[in-house]
């Protein structure tokens, strides 16, 4: 009988023992679950478009990045963008103008096309190859707007403007790519 409870008492250990080697392979299948899930909701959630907010910015509340490299040209932007009450941000080329996105994202960018170091296209390529960035609204000012023109579009430039421009044309593109209306 001594025996008998001996080899009982070890097939209850037994199965007490495989029941929670059971119990833990579930909760790490139930782990690994959902990990996976997660995962696929953040990809998911990364691929989507940024929701745009419902309603419009006002200028004063919009960040204008201009990159250009002629001093001038940056200057006279700025001012009339200034006027116009936006917050504005200069950078020198297109290098530096990455480099400043990375850190602060603006709420659209006015580049010129030929800058040394890195184009306005190699820029809006690099651009629009980032999740994070890929939304930005581009501008593109160039003098060859024609010889440019299929180029510009499929590196994603949003807006391609032959110099010189009406003014009011490029606050009017500023205000409409902002605000999420469609583009041209």
């Amino acid at each position: 009988d001594a025996a008998r409870a001996e080899a009982d008492r070890k097939a209850v250990e037994e199965a007490l023992r495989l029941e929670e080697e059971e119990r833990l392979a579930v909760d790490r299948a139930i782990a690994r679950e959902t990990e996976r899930q997660a995962a696929e909701e953040s990809a998911r959630a990364a691929r989507a478009p940024a929701v745009k907010a419902v309603t419009a910015k006002t200028p004063e509340e919009i960040v204008v990045m201009v990159a250009d490299d002629s001093k001038v040209v940056r200057v006279k932007t700025g001012r009339l963008l200034g006027a116009h009450r936006y917050q504005v941000v200069m950078a020198e080329d297109g290098l530096d103008a990455a480099r400043q996105i990375e850190s602060a994202l603006p709420d659209v960018l006015v580049t010129d096309v030929d800058m040394p170091g890195m184009s306005g296209l190699q820029l809006t390529r690099q651009l629009r190859g980032s999740a994070t960035t890929a939304p930005l609204p581009i501008i593109m000012v160039t003098s060859d707007s024609e010889q440019l023109r299929e180029e510009a579009k499929a590196a994603g430039v949003d807006v391609l403007l032959g110099k010189p421009y009406p003014e009011e044309q490029l606050i009017a593109h500023i205000q409409r790519l902002v605000n999420g209306e469609a583009r041209p």
